[in-house]
């Protein structure tokens, strides 16, 4: 068979939404200067879907230092992978400073968090080893783990009394093969909102002998007393063993670190193939997020902003009483009863009729019957578009309980 042919007839749980309006609901292009109204389709909406959590993207500060680093390093330099040619004093001064921010000995870059992830999980985890993870992990966790041969056990979503059951299994699975178990949760799960229950995890050492293992890449920037993370937030940073977060949130750039104990790093540094084997992070990338973490540890009136803005915003759809979940963070996530048409009709009338674009959910990424239209709030976003969202939900709840969207797809034109 043509490997080819099974394309012909299913592109996979999400693509085959594929042909459902393209370039509108899937790969939608927002155009101007980032910030909290951008145009779609040649006309203005208020955005709520970008990781914009501090408004660093267009800050002027940040892209003066970008144009700056551009125009001296270009976007060439360092030529190399890090351990070869491609090191530099920046590297390290970035390392340096993201490892005493957020409290650890050392620091590592990546290119992407993304990658950074994966290649983290397949550099630390071998075959006798056990890894038990939560049941919303982002897909880079779930990515990583099926590069692994390690056994795996998942346990439900922020349960602890689940993870001491799946530990118990890991711990006698260990017995046998001689290896060590891994632990990996999210700081702030970016779908839910909710924040990873990590100082109950930490308390089951008492118990249990594992390492714990923190995706904090919605939590870096935004938790906390002074933006360093979920470990600063909850008072248990020196329980998680290895802090992951990317630059890709909070700091608008590209990029993403690990932090944890010299010795972890040092090993991971030396046998990492993704970094080994790949050029690495470009210098004025590398200077544009000094600037950011710069910013970051210097005006916690950008954190504050947020946080009246989140703060206005969810207590204004709960006031309304609309169903946020279990969110408490910046994520916002709204829940309503409907399927696939109702899910598109309502997004549709969002962005033609009230100018507001958000990110909508359906199954298979959610159960079926449910839509989560995920708001994410910013710094850069006024009372003003707090109010307007606020009015375009309720009355497009309105219209969904009257069952008055068609049961069908919206005639959508796709500007070129």
């Amino acid at each position: 068979m043509d490997i080819f042919a099974k394309f012909e007839n299913r592109l996979g749980p999400i693509g085959d939404y594929a042909e459902k309006a393209p370039g509108y609901f899937a790969f939608p292009k927002l155009e101007g200067e980032i910030g909290n109204r951008m145009k779609f389709q040649g006309k203005e909406k208020i955005i709520w879907s970008l990781n914009n959590y501090l408004g660093l993207a267009n800050h002027p500060e940040v892209r003066k230092a970008d144009a700056e680093a551009a125009a001296t390093y270009g976007l060439a330099s360092p030529m190399g992978a890090r351990m070869m040619s491609g090191n530099s004093d920046n590297h390290l001064r970035l390392e340096k400073e993201l490892a005493e921010f957020v409290g650890k000995e050392d620091a590592m870059l990546f290119n992407f968090g993304y990658q950074g992830m994966v290649s983290t999980i397949d550099t630390l985890c071998g075959r006798h080893d056990v890894v038990v993870y939560d049941a919303e992990s982002h897909a880079c966790i779930i990515d990583g783990l099926r590069l692994i041969p390690s056994h795996r056990y998942v346990y439900k979503h922020n349960d602890i009394a689940d993870c001491d059951k799946q530990l118990a299994r890991a711990t006698e699975m260990v017995k046998k093969t001689g290896g060590g178990i891994l632990v990996i949760t999210e700081g702030v799960f970016g779908m839910s909102g909710n924040q990873g229950k990590i100082r109950e995890l930490a308390v089951l050492k008492e118990k249990y002998q594992f390492r714990l293992f923190v995706d904090d890449a919605h939590g870096f920037g935004t938790m906390g007393k002074t933006g360093a993370g979920i470990g600063e937030e909850q008072n248990c940073m020196e329980d998680i063993d290895i802090y992951f977060s990317t630059f890709a949130k909070s700091m608008a750039s590209i990029g993403g670190f690990l932090a944890a104990d010299k010795k972890i790093l040092t090993f991971l540094r030396y046998n990492m193939r993704s970094q080994i084997y790949a050029k690495s992070l470009p210098m004025a990338f590398v200077v544009g997020n000094l600037k950011r973490l710069e910013l970051l540890r210097s005006k916690p009136e950008l954190r504050e902003k947020l946080w009246n803005n989140v703060r206005k915003l969810q207590d204004g759809f709960r006031e309304r009483g609309f169903d946020l979940g279990t969110s408490n963070t910046p994520v916002t996530p709204v829940f309503m009863k409907g399927g696939l048409y109702d899910a598109v009709q309502l997004t549709y009338d969002l962005r033609e009729n009230f100018d507001i674009f958000c990110s909508v959910v359906v199954y298979p990424v959610i159960p079926k019957g449910q839509i989560e239209l995920r708001i994410i709030p910013t710094a850069a976003h006024t009372d003003q578009d707090i109010d307007e969202t606020l009015a375009a939900f309720s009355a497009i709840r309105e219209k969904l309980e009257n069952k008055l969207y068609p049961q069908e797809m919206p005639q959508v034109s796709v500007g070129a």
